[in-house]
């Protein structure tokens, strides 16, 4: 049976920074659980299995530079890899969707993005394609990461500290959150279809 807190126990701090780098800004990152991994941790944090401070810190770093890589790894390598489909990981339709959310939001995407899966990932990447300057990414980049770890850290971390035995609900907990994280995408796939 899948067991997300043995796995996060397992792991260690050092592997939930991983993620999260991952995560932010790595092409193969876009399938991490990067919103449940940050609220589980959190709650374990309450239970004293993580120091919280430790925990919210490391998680910043890694999002900001995860996303940092990410936008490098865009301007560098630019259109190139997603002129055509190659396997499962490089589809030029996650590009598109992530240019489209970057579009309509401009700079704030940065922000924005870090609260919307997949496009979490790819909009970092985006950023660098369009050669938005990187003194400016890195602002947004920033409040985006101190924003979305702050965030999902103390919710998971207060939750755990209000309800007895919090390790209890974290299978529901994780799929609503998945479920929330979710719904712009199927919101435009829903929208996508009715046209």
């Amino acid at each position: 049976m899948f067991d997300i807190i043995l796995i996060i126990k397992t792991v260690g701090l050092i592997g939930i920074f991983l993620i999260i780098f991952a995560e932010s800004g790595l092409f193969f990152g876009f399938f991490l659980p990067g919103d449940s991994l940050l609220f589980t941790a959190g709650l374990l944090a309450s239970t004293g299995v993580f120091d919280i401070y430790s925990l919210l810190v490391g998680c910043i770093v890694a999002a900001i530079a995860g996303d940092s890589v990410g936008y490098f790894m865009g301007k560098k390598m630019g259109r190139a890899i997603f002129d055509r489909d190659q396997g499962f990981f490089f589809k030029k339709s996650r590009v598109r969707s992530a240019e489209a959310f970057y579009r309509k939001h401009g700079v704030s995407t940065i922000i924005m993005a870090r609260f919307i899966p997949i496009i979490r990932t790819f909009a970092p990447i985006v950023a660098g394609i369009s050669y938005m300057k990187y003194s400016l990414f890195v602002v947004y980049n920033t409040i985006g990461a101190i924003v979305w770890v702050t965030l999902l850290v103390f919710l998971g971390y207060f939750l755990g500290n209000f309800i007895p035995n919090p390790d209890s609900y974290i299978l529901p907990i994780i799929i609503g959150i998945i479920i929330i994280s979710l719904l712009p995408i199927l919101i435009k796939i829903t929208k996508v279809r009715v046209r």
